[in-house]
């Protein structure tokens, strides 16, 4: 029988892949915790996870009451 992985990583792949492809850029605003359950077939507590990795991964923020965005790139001071 194939692994399959748990449906937060895949969620959070898939929108890791979708970031560092440029399809999603910094600022964008994810979809909402309701919107992506409902999109996905999952619970919201499954996309909470899935948003959780992706701060850990720190590619997102999230802004009290506003939402979860795309985190902009540091720049790094030129030498």
């Amino acid at each position: 029988m194939p692994y399959e992985q748990a449906e937060y990583r895949q969620i959070a792949d898939d929108l890791t892949n979708k970031i560092r492809s440029g399809e999603l850029k910094p600022g964008d605003k994810l979809p909402s915790t309701a919107e992506l359950a409902d999109l996905r077939h999952v619970s919201p507590a499954t996309v909470n996870r899935a948003f959780g990795l992706l701060h850990d991964r720190g590619l997102v923020v999230g802004k009290q009451g506003k939402g979860i965005y795309v985190k902009g790139v540091p720049e790094v001071p030129e030498s």
